[in-house]
């Protein structure tokens, strides 16, 4: 269980990896979960998951090397959740995995990391729509059926005046030109 940021995008997969910063990977999802997503996203061509190491923490929680600081706060929300301890053991050992070419960065970096592709991304694809959510697993997992009824639309301007404020959790947000 972490956060996982989703992108609908008019590119495809190999297009979209292709524009990533280094450190950041795309993975496509289940191909029904592709399809399911793609009739909610129109006019996507492709649902995938936007990953740094093995989830999107780092876009919004400080990887704590010493203290774990972002580990308690996934604990607390996993508590709330009423997992298992062995569940909660899990989902912290994969949070833990990171790819070794992976940087250890603060969230405001890799959020302006992201700025960066968004506006790369609306140049080159037009409108996408982009959904951070506290998943139920890890990378992979199946999306709710129901996405959140609540929706924004936002401009590449609005992503780069604010690097930090513009993607909410559960909140999927249109980003235009």
């Amino acid at each position: 269980m972490c956060y996982l940021l989703h992108l609908a995008s008019s590119l495809t997969l190999s297009e979209v990896r292709s524009m990533l910063p280094a450190g950041m990977s795309a993975h496509a999802l289940a191909p029904d979960d592709d399809r399911r997503l793609r009739r909610q996203f129109r006019p996507a061509r492709t649902v995938l998951e936007i990953l740094i190491g093995p989830c999107s923490c780092d876009l919004v929680l400080e990887r704590d090397p010493v203290g774990h600081a972002e580990e308690r706060a996934l604990r607390a929300r996993y508590a709330a959740l009423r997992l298992s301890r062995p569940a909660i053991i899990r989902a912290i050992d994969a949070h833990r995995a990171r790819a070794d070419d992976c940087p250890l960065e603060p969230p405001a970096w890799w959020q302006r990391a992201l700025a960066d592709f968004v506006a790369e991304h609306a140049r080159n694809a037009g409108p996408s729509i982009y959904w951070l959510r506290f998943a139920p697993g890890a990378a992979g997992t199946p999306p709710p059926d129901a996405l959140p009824a609540e929706r924004r639309e936002l401009t590449v301007a609005d992503v780069a005046a604010h690097p930090g404020g513009w993607l909410v959790e559960d909140v999927p947000v249109r980003v235009g030109r």
